[in-house]
């Protein structure tokens, strides 16, 4: 059975919410990102981008919608050094990863007019990030990525199912303590993409090949790599 893709707001999506309530949500959906594979799929991501790309030094990697910036002491890419800048619009999230992790890059803006130059980094990351917006937005969001990332772009996001449903519901209501993510996580999922949206988006985006991947735990890896050593005549590709 397949879910209709949902396009109700998440509780999170209101900024005006702030506080304990805030970051109690923040801190949940950290650990929940870690122990459902979120950090090791964005890492793998990143790997396979780097192996396709014309690799530097160091890899500058933006960081898009962050939340809590749960990559910033786990992001490593080939041993090399990585200089990560957390982005995201919810001013309060800006705070709390500032207290989280003394010294980290973050950046208060609206993804959607990203107040970066032209080849400003290596690679754009977004991890659960894409689902909270509807086709244009993601694609106005890739055109603007494109053209910050040197290497490219690679994207974490949710598989819409009804087992993905079905899960994240059985285990937000065991260990949750947060009625927001007890709503949110859910209809994240709902909002989550299929194989065929994910088509449908990337062959509207001309300008590189994406590749489409599935993960653990019904995640999607997505990339486009810029400058690849192996030229690919599809717009984009599953593995």
């Amino acid at each position: 059975m397949l879910l209709k893709r949902s396009f109700n707001k998440e509780i999170i999506d209101d900024f005006a919410i702030s506080g304990e309530r805030l970051e109690r949500a923040l801190s949940e959906l950290k650990v929940i990102n870690y122990f459902l594979g979120g950090n090791s799929v964005s890492r793998k991501g990143i790997s396979d981008l780097n192996r396709m790309s014309r690799f530097t030094d160091s890899t500058k990697i933006l960081d898009m919608g962050s939340g809590a910036s749960d990559l910033f002491f786990r992001l490593k890419t080939n041993g090399k050094i990585t200089d990560l800048v957390s982005a995201d619009l919810n001013l309060q999230a800006c705070r709390f990863t500032r207290e989280l992790h003394p010294g980290a890059k973050v950046v208060c803006c609206n993804a959607l007019m990203l107040p970066f130059k032209k080849n400003s980094f290596d690679i754009v990351h977004a991890s659960l990030f894409f689902h909270h917006f509807r086709e244009q937005e993601i694609l106005d969001i890739l055109e603007q990525s494109y053209l910050l990332a040197e290497q490219g772009i690679v994207i974490n996001d949710l598989r819409r199912s009804v087992p993905a449903l079905a899960g994240i519901k059985v285990l937000t209501r065991l260990f949750s303590k947060s009625s927001m993510v007890k709503n949110d996580a859910p209809l994240s999922v709902k909002r989550g993409f299929t194989k065929r949206e994910l088509k449908s988006i990337f062959s509207n985006f001309a300008d590189c090949r994406f590749v489409i991947k599935r993960k653990w735990a019904f995640r999607w890896l997505i990339y486009c790599a810029k400058n690849a050593r192996h030229a690919d005549p599809k717009p984009w590709s599953e593995k």
